[in-house]
């Protein structure tokens, strides 16, 4: 069967979250990566709320997407801190982890944050 690359990603995209639920206390952080710019956000997904979120679009345009990818990271687990949430559901998405998205995930981890 000849699956199409957006049923591809889907069905990606399903299998990752199949067992990810955030929680108030412990939220879902999801990664969207266009190919200009970088969106991070947290979510409790029980409320439906966005807790956190941040992104590239205001990034210094002579850093490259990765450097930009980490301060975006760092800018949700400051606003994460003031809300005292130290736990993160890490939802890669369709995506692998690697480059960006592993930037991120690293500079959650050296925010001090468990992810």
């Amino acid at each position: 069967m000849n699956n199409t690359l957006l049923e591809k990603k889907l069905a990606r995209v399903k299998r990752v979250r199949a067992n990810m639920v955030g929680s108030a206390q412990k939220p879902r952080l999801t990664v969207y990566r266009s190919n200009k710019y970088m969106y991070v956000q947290a979510i409790d997904d029980q409320a439906q709320k966005t807790v956190a979120a941040a992104n590239t679009c205001q990034a210094k345009k002579a850093q490259t997407k990765t450097e930009q990818a980490t301060v975006a990271a760092q800018a949700v687990a400051s606003q994460l801190k003031s809300k005292k949430i130290t736990a993160l559901i890490f939802d890669r998405g369709s995506y692998k982890y690697h480059g960006r998205v592993k930037a991120v995930a690293e500079a959650l981890r050296a925010e001090g944050l468990h992810v």
